[in-house]
């Protein structure tokens, strides 16, 4: 046997052990990395507004604390306004129930020529609150497991609160901590991308912004055409939550209007439906890669995959991270990738 083998062999075998155990430990600590990357995320798209403040003398600390207020009563009072409109829309909705089968029922009859009845409807509906009530009751009785997941869910929250706070308020002396690991020239590289990251995130927001503003108005002037009630608070509540909640937004945004609309007619909320699709349809495929491909300088088709792989990697969570993230790729790349002159030729021109 030659005097290498055995060497070779525990290396090997060395080498797999680390890899294994680096697996364990890369899924055992996933969802604490997820967490640092969402609070980075953050950091990110605040980091421009605390450096003003602190050009302006303020510390660190109170300008990322004013942040976190400023997001906070944003927040808070978007969602009290928003509360407030579904409360009295579901009590508008309860109280007037019957009245609304009975249009319901008289537009089914004469649209297509059907024969039902408030009987019928009322039976029918009857079956299904047992199957709710079936599934409400299973759902209570695993109240001890509602309540672990909603806490879950809040230690993570003031996780990223954390995490976020520290990355902004101590992000110099991070920097710092970070590059003094590093020779100087790696310094300068780690700093140009630190740089392109915040650039990036901020160009984010502000296209999720100006999305949102587009959606508020579009829909703004759809509800008031049709007479749907509160339209300019519902058309905030669509622009806001369908652009600014991945994945499901969209859903959750569409659902109260339609409800709303219920109050007026049924072929109101239909129409509504209707709105709410076909804007989905023009914003996805004409709107959106338009918009990201001005304010993150990536191509359209470039954005949409991004979206696709971040969502089948992270879930929510990769769908939010996806574009600013790899425009910070993209823009790093091309700033130390070399490039070359093309020469001339048919398949290159046009």
């Amino acid at each position: 046997m030659p005097p290498w083998l055995p060497r070779a062999f525990l290396l090997a075998a060395a080498t797999v052990l680390l890899f294994i155990a680096g697996v364990w430990l890369l899924l055992r600590l996933r969802t604490l990395i997820v967490l640092l990357f969402v609070s980075l995320f953050v950091a990110f798209a605040i980091e421009p507004a605390v450096n003003r403040m602190a050009a302006h003398g303020w510390r660190r600390g109170p300008a990322t604390a004013v942040m976190f207020v400023a997001v906070a009563v944003f927040t808070g009072g978007f969602f009290v306004l928003l509360g407030s409109l579904l409360a009295d829309q579901i009590t508008l909705i309860v109280n007037g129930f019957p009245g609304y089968v009975d249009h319901a029922v008289t537009w089914l009859n004469s649209t297509f020529g059907t024969h039902l009845s408030r009987a019928d409807i009322a039976r029918r509906l009857a079956d299904a609150t047992s199957v709710i009530s079936n599934h409400l009751a299973d759902v209570a009785s695993n109240v001890w497991g509602i309540g672990a997941t909603a806490l879950g869910v809040t230690f993570q929250a003031l996780t990223v609160a954390l995490f976020t706070f520290y990355f902004s308020a101590d992000g110099p002396r991070f920097r710092r901590a970070v590059c003094s690991l590093l020779p100087p020239r790696r310094q300068r590289d780690v700093l140009r991308a630190w740089e392109i990251a915040v650039d990036k995130t901020g160009a984010y927001i502000y296209s999720r912004v100006l999305l949102a503003a587009v959606s508020a108005v579009a829909h703004g002037v759809a509800f008031q055409l049709l007479g749907v009630p509160f339209a300019i608070t519902l058309a905030l509540w669509v622009g806001v939550v369908s652009q600014f909640i991945p994945t499901v937004g969209t859903y959750l945004a569409g659902a109260v209007p339609i409800l709303v609309a219920l109050t007026v007619s049924p072929l109101t909320s239909l129409w509504v439906l209707v709105v709410i699709v076909a804007y989905q349809q023009f914003e996805n495929y004409l709107l959106h890669p338009r918009i990201t491909a001005k304010t993150l300088d990536i191509h359209p088709a470039v954005a949409f995959g991004m979206v696709i792989a971040g969502t089948s990697v992270l879930g929510p969570v990769g769908a939010l991270l996806s574009l600013p993230a790899g425009a910070s790729l993209q823009a790093f790349a091309s700033a130390y990738i070399r490039r070359y002159d093309v020469e001339e030729h048919p398949l290159t021109t046009g």
